[in-house]
Parts: C-alpha cells; structure tokens; sequence
C-alpha cells in the first residue's frame, strides 16, 4: 500500500467534489485490498450495486468508501435513511471504509474499516428532509454515527499517515466475523451492548459496569422495558461468541481484537 495520491487523474474535471471522488477512487482501486480473504486487490463495482463502490474479486465482499479532508470526527455522511436501513436490518449493507486526505500534500492520512456486520441500526441518524427549495426536495438523507459503533468494530488500515500490517487488520476482522451468526434483525442489541461495554473503557469489568449504561440502551431501544434482563442476555451471547470472558462473581473480561 502507498499513500501518495495521484491527482493529475482529475485534471480535466473542474469541480472539487467530482476531483476528490477520482483521486480517492482512483487510489482505492490501486492500493486497496480485501480484508475479509486473502485478495490483495478490490475492483470497482457495476453501477448497479447500490451504495458499493467496490468488491473483491476473490470472495465478493463489498465495500463503501467515504472520503474526506476534515479530521474524521463522530460522524460520517450517507445515503438515503430509509434505504440505509433496509440494508443494516437485512444485512447487505457494504464494509465502510472511512478516509481522511490531505489534497495540498496528496497523502492519505487515515482510513478506518468498519465491517458491516458492527454495524446496527442506532448508528443510523436520520437528517432533516431537504428543503422545498432544493432539487430533491423532502429527500431525507443520514449520517453515520461512529461513536455508536463498537470500538472493536473501528479497525485502522492507515492511522496517522502510518500504514497497519495487511495481517493486524485481517485479524482484527475475523475476530468480529462470529457477529455474522446473529441475524441482522436481532444483531443490533448485542452490538449495542459491545458498544456500551467498551465506552467502560477497561477489560475487566463488572455487570454493575454494564448496567451503568442502562439509560443509554433504553434511549436506544425504548420499545423495550426490561433493559437490564436484556443486558444479562446479550453478556451470555457475546460470552457464547466468544467476544467476552465471564470471569465469575459478576466479573467480565473483554477480548482484545
């Protein structure tokens, strides 16, 4: 992986949002490889897949890619609300792939994967309808909220202009695939649950930890009035995918990834 960009690529576009597009794009599909098999390299995908820009050859896995010149802060600008949705609870949404440039040096400076599966409807943030005005008017778009996404589930590919070995950020990834096992309808409670265990920010710690987020998983899923029996079962199936250690006496051990 080099993180030079090539933008002599978009000198014959004039606008900056379609400049920044080629160059991004255009360094994705020279440097970019597929972390959830061994491929060492992604294509671009047909424009008929939506909300994928590119796919791995080898096993199929999709890939969005989100591309900025601003520090990556707490959230990310997507498509349509309710097509987002649809493809979070159905499980087809793509991995995220968030990049942070700088155009003046033509450096990539950071990139974070987040695999589809550590994603659940929470992080989904529906923004305000378009203005009448607009040429899309009432269209209502979404951010992704990447505080709402588990730590574990923000895996670093280049940080601070330094690039992680391929096989750190393999790794990483297979250990979250067991999350793959829970349907998506219902995988949003137990990626709630690993987000809240990791916002403890320790390794070990105890279910009175957990419950301390009580308030924040009832904001989440109001529907639901027994959030402490529900933080109990979620602490067993994060236990039974291996993901957290039950140490005993109320004590738990978060997996390092």
């Amino acid at each position: 992986m080099q993180l030079t960009l090539n933008v002599s690529q978009a000198s014959s576009y004039k606008s900056g949002s379609q400049r920044a597009r080629v160059i991004t794009e255009s360094w994705a599909l020279e440097n970019l490889y597929c972390a959830a098999c061994t491929s060492q390299v992604v294509e671009k995908t047909p424009t008929n897949y939506e909300a994928s820009d590119f796919r791995c050859p080898s096993c199929a896995a999709l890939f969005q890619l989100k591309a900025m010149q601003r520090p990556i802060g707490s959230k990310v600008a997507d498509a349509g609300y309710s097509a987002m949705m649809r493809a979070v609870t159905a499980g087809t949404f793509p991995n995220l792939l968030v990049m942070r440039y700088d155009i003046g040096s033509a450096h990539v400076r950071d990139l974070i994967l987040i695999p589809s599966f550590t994603l659940s409807p929470s992080a989904v943030i529906k923004r305000k309808p378009l203005a009448p005005s607009a040429r899309r008017a009432g269209w209502v778009g979404c951010n992704i909220s990447l505080d709402s996404v588990p730590k574990a589930g923000q895996i670093p590919m280049v940080r601070d202009s330094v690039i992680i070995a391929i096989s750190t950020v393999r790794r990483a990834f297979s250990s979250l695939r067991v999350l793959q096992k829970i349907d998506p309808t219902k995988r949003g409670w137990t990626l709630d649950v690993l987000r809240a265990i990791g916002s403890i920010g320790r390794e070990e710690f105890s279910l009175r930890d957990v419950y301390s987020c009580e308030h924040y998983l009832s904001l989440l899923h109001p529907q639901n009035r027994h959030v402490r029996p529900k933080i109990r079962q979620q602490l067993q199936v994060l236990r039974d995918l291996g993901l957290v250690r039950f140490l005993g006496r109320g004590m738990y051990q978060l997996k390092r990834v």
